[in-house]
């Protein structure tokens, strides 16, 4: 048996080189992902306002899309009932918030990754035209714009007339002055922002890498695998819950685990799958009524979970 200090020791050894191994991956990727945005935020705003009745379809497309706010927006749009609810949860159902980043720094296959994606793009119009017709069948979704909420309780400068807002949509909510919303298209430094991303995800992978290091070190590969495997359900129930975190934190765990072999498909895809990231803080933010976000978090959570016990159920694996 080895002592604690040696212990320690191979787990910092192994972390800070894992960690350090996949910086130069999340750079890339970030740098990327940055300049998406900056080139094609506006539109894919505007495509998903205009999408109607096809909302669902439009939402699961463009919230695939390695963009990092978008399932914000998304929960603004709602919030002013410029989008239906089927369509905003085609969005965080299709959002993967770091899932993208961390594979690609993993390296996982790309048929893989394309299967995932795939799969919470289907999983996520079909969810969302799910919604919106049962949302029409009880007649509970009011068609009422209430742009003019928004303005009044975040100040957005419509000074009163709200005309503005009702063109603008996007003007209900600022992102560039929230804290959480990593863009610094202000300053026009799309590296810099990249670059901060990056770094604050290092530090999460190398913190859960250190946890995971150390659970392996101290109770053994084989044995968590044969816990994990022997609760298959468990792991559902516990993996979603975990991607309801609104933090970028929620889906680093779920991709590394997945990829260390923790994780199997039905857990893994059922946590994907409610990680929306600042999605959900920014739609409690901006839809003041409490009940809806309740039901909203709820039922994200339930799809979460069923779609990842029929994984488990038919033995798929990605």
């Amino acid at each position: 048996m080895e002592s604690f200090p040696d212990i320690m020791r191979h787990v910092l050894t192994h972390s800070v080189g894992d960690t350090l191994y996949l910086i130069p991956f999340l750079f890339a990727t970030y740098l990327l992902m940055e300049w998406l945005e900056h080139k094609t935020g506006g539109k894919t705003e505007a495509a998903i306002r205009r999408a109607g009745a096809a909302g669902p379809i439009a939402g699961a497309l463009l919230g695939v899309v390695p963009q990092c706010g978008f399932s914000a927006v998304a929960a603004t749009l709602w919030a002013g009932r410029v989008i239906t609810l089927g369509t905003l949860f085609a969005v965080f159902l299709s959002t993967s918030d770091e899932m993208l980043p961390i594979f690609i720094a993993e390296q996982v296959p790309l048929d893989v990754i394309l299967k995932i994606l795939g799969a919470k793009v289907v999983i996520g119009m079909v969810m969302g035209f799910v919604v919106d017709a049962a949302v029409r069948i009880a007649r509970r979704e009011s068609k009422k714009l209430r742009i003019h909420e928004l303005c009044e309780q975040d100040n957005c400068g419509c000074n009163g007339d709200c005309a503005t807002c009702e063109e603008s949509p996007e003007l209900a909510y600022d992102f560039e002055h929230d804290e959480d919303h990593d863009h610094d298209h202000e300053h026009g430094s799309i590296v810099r922002s990249a670059l901060r991303h990056t770094l604050r995800v290092a530090v999460f992978i190398f913190v859960i890498t250190i946890v995971l290091n150390g659970v392996l070190e101290v109770v053994g590969e084989d044995v968590l695998a044969d816990f994990l495997g022997s609760n298959p359900v468990l792991s559902v129930f516990g993996s979603a819950l975990v991607g309801l975190v609104p933090n970028c934190a929620a889906s680093i765990v779920i991709a590394q685990l997945y990829v260390e072999g923790a994780l199997g498909s039905g857990a893994m895809l059922a946590g994907l799958l409610v990680s929306a990231g600042v999605g959900l803080l920014v739609l409690v933010r901006t839809n003041r009524r409490v009940r809806e976000n309740l039901m909203v978090i709820v039922a994200l959570y339930a799809m979460g979970v069923s779609w990842g016990l029929v994984v488990n159920a038919l033995g798929i694996v990605f």
